[in-house]
């Protein structure tokens, strides 16, 4: 575990919400993601030269382009449309839509890190837990089945309703809006928790947010992100929940 000094005096238990990122926070998307190519990279004998790294950073900026390009299209979609534009781009191949659709079904097989469950029901004790994702309701159903064990979401905000992706700041404003009508709780109770720094610590620096980097080892989408800051930094969501345990228990 690591924990970075924070920009203020305030302890993780002056928090009353943390704002998560679903895929790369909580669930591995990027083992997901990097499984759901294999197909298509064995496919192609150039590519299998391809470090990992390599492979999911460039799919992560042609995701990131057709998001903000196509901000109100579904993320099954924008999934499907990234492997053709990924394929076609990279390899000149013209992957075909049944090819690019099992792609984009693949989000079935992705599933939390070993840490993920324990550690939200521990800061279910604690913290009124929200869910800021770019995804839609097709894939966050299923994803919502493998987390709530132990506990549930106090609530669920998804790209699809919002209209827009992340990094855009009229997210986490639409988040804020919601803590405060719904709980009571106001900006400097609330604690962004997450792993990429450009999806969600860039528009939280902006917005004057405390974020806690979800810091996942071997993660490499969302790392560009110039001026994004955090407060603390924890390897795992489990060691999030133990610095939380041990303030309390204090």
């Amino acid at each position: 575990m690591s924990l970075k000094a924070p920009r203020s005096s305030k302890k993780l238990t002056d928090f009353k919400l943390l704002c998560f990122d679903c895929y790369g926070t909580l669930i591995d998307w990027e083992t997901g993601i990097y499984d759901g190519l294999k197909p298509l990279l064995e496919r192609i004998s150039e590519p299998r030269t391809w470090l990992k790294k390599e492979v999911l950073e460039t799919f992560g900026r042609t995701e990131s382009a057709i998001q903000e390009k196509h901000p109100t299209m579904h993320y099954t979609d924008v999934l499907s449309e990234a492997y053709k534009k990924f394929a076609k781009d990279k390899f000149a191949y013209d992957a075909s839509q049944d090819e690019a659709n099992m792609f984009a079904a693949s989000t079935a097989q992705w599933y939390p890190f070993p840490d993920t469950v324990g550690a939200l029901a521990e800061l279910s004790k604690h913290y009124k837990l929200v869910v800021l994702s770019n995804t839609d309701q097709i894939i966050f159903t299923e994803s919502r089945r493998l987390l709530e064990h132990g506990f549930t979401f106090d609530k669920v905000l998804l790209a699809e309703e919002l209209g827009h992706y992340k990094p855009d700041p009229r997210n986490f404003e639409a988040m804020l809006k919601v803590a405060k009508d719904e709980f009571g709780i106001d900006k400097d109770e609330v604690l962004v928790t997450a792993q990429s720094l450009f999806h969600d610590h860039n528009p939280a620096t902006k917005l004057g947010l405390s974020s806690a980097w979800i810091s996942r080892k071997d993660a490499f989408m969302g790392h560009v992100a110039p001026g994004a800051k955090y407060d603390w930094k924890f390897d795992t969501m489990g060691d999030m929940a133990a610095a939380v345990k041990a303030e309390t228990s204090t």
